[in-house]
């Protein structure tokens, strides 16, 4: 997934000012890796694991 979106598929297209940061795609990433979702009569929580 990290690849995905740190790696453009045409250079010459992208702005470099709207490419992201890799501190943006490891804070994103590892935030989706913490995240869990809990679904219990049809109420959802969220939870943060670190």
């Amino acid at each position: 997934m990290q690849k995905m979106y740190s790696e453009t598929s045409h250079l010459e297209h992208v702005n470099k000012k709207l490419a992201p940061k890799e501190e943006t795609i490891r804070f994103l990433l590892d935030y989706s890796k913490a995240l869990s979702v809990i679904d219990y009569n049809k109420l959802k929580f969220e939870a943060l694991l670190n």
